[in-house]
């Protein structure tokens, strides 16, 4: 009988925390010099979702200094996307696109910004002095067809810049 009520609550346990996985997932908000910055881990919102235009995009791939295939091919789609198709955003500064290895004290203050720690695609939407920081993951399952990587990428930043 204590056999089936610990696996009983074993079981709730699981389901709850499954439950409030599905409704916060990778959702955080904290509070920094007055400036309210929203991390979103989540997979994107449908399209359907009307988005502010921007007053800047930042858009980081974090990486380490030994890279993969894999993370060095994401890294080489989006250098590529950003500098093809928003070269002049970049110039204006409406767009800062970086890569970052988080390995380097350089650049160890931005990587717990974002709370990176190795290959990731960050896109920061700053509206009204108010971050709005978002990990990409879908990038990862497009890997292997670059004309669809890049032809993503570029929808999803035309959207962010209302164009």
């Amino acid at each position: 009988m204590t056999k089936k009520i610990f696996s009983l609550f074993l079981l709730f346990i699981f389901a709850f925390m499954l439950s409030g996985c599905s409704q916060q997932t990778g959702v955080t908000e904290e509070k920094e010099n007055n400036k309210k910055t929203t991390v979103n881990t989540s997979k994107n919102l449908p399209m359907s979702y009307a988005q502010p235009i921007v007053d800047k995009l930042e858009v980081y791939y974090f990486h380490r200094t030994a890279r993969c295939y894999s993370c060095k091919t994401i890294g080489q789609y989006v250098r590529e996307t950003m500098e093809e198709k928003y070269g002049q955003q970049i110039k204006d500064g409406i767009i800062d696109f970086r890569e970052l290895n988080v390995e380097s004290s350089e650049n160890k203050e931005i990587a717990q910004k974002y709370k990176a720690s190795g290959s990731s695609l960050f896109i920061n939407r700053i509206i009204d002095n108010e971050d709005n920081i978002e990990q990409d993951a879908n990038v990862w399952r497009l890997l292997g067809d670059e004309v669809k990587f890049k032809s993503y990428l570029e929808n999803k930043i035309d959207s962010y810049l209302g164009m």
